[in-house]
């Protein structure tokens, strides 16, 4: 059996954001702990060249409901980049989670050899089949922006750890 486009993709992206909703919780607490504003929080970044932690936040989000629409050959919704506090970037993220629950499973599968357009920066579009666009630009740049949000979050001192990370994954136990 093989391995559709949306059992790929879907899942991935859904349980990320879902971890990264759980990560952003214990932010909070950390914050709420330390008297740390939440704005302040949102807009720490790893170098100053690097997106803060509410762009990394607002872009894996933008990842996974642009890369999923793509595919099924669909607009995404738009979402206004004004998050602020950790609780808006939750509500985000939600909202995200919410419209790929949405999408029609065999409207992504059927992408796999379809070629799909996509912004390259604002001005430049790259084109691939479906199946590479999702195994070479889309999984990788929403692995990094969620890499990047949690590492932000470690390095501001969240105690968070890999299984944070990793989110509610289906393991089965031997």
């Amino acid at each position: 059996m093989s391995l559709s486009m949306s059992q790929t993709s879907l899942p991935a992206f859904i349980i990320g954001l879902n971890a990264l909703c759980a990560i952003l919780d214990k932010a909070e607490a950390f914050a709420k702990a330390r008297k740390i504003d939440s704005p302040v929080l949102t807009g720490w970044r790893l170098a100053p060249d690097m997106f803060t932690l509410a762009r990394q936040v607002q872009a894996a989000a933008d990842q996974a409901k642009n890369a999923s629409a793509r595919l099924a050959g669909i607009d995404p919704p738009r979402f206004e980049d004004n998050e602020t506090t950790i609780e808006q970037l939750k509500a985000r993220l939600v909202k995200t989670i919410a419209f790929l629950n949405t999408l029609d499973p065999q409207l992504i599968d059927a992408s796999a050899g379809r070629e799909i357009t996509f912004p390259i920066g604002p001005d430049n579009k790259g084109r691939m089949k479906g199946a590479d666009y999702l195994h070479h630009f889309a999984l990788p740049n929403y692995y990094f922006h969620l890499t990047a949000a949690y590492a932000i979050l470690r390095q501001c001192g969240v105690e968070i750890g890999k299984r944070d990370f990793l989110g509610a994954i289906p393991i089965a136990m031997i």
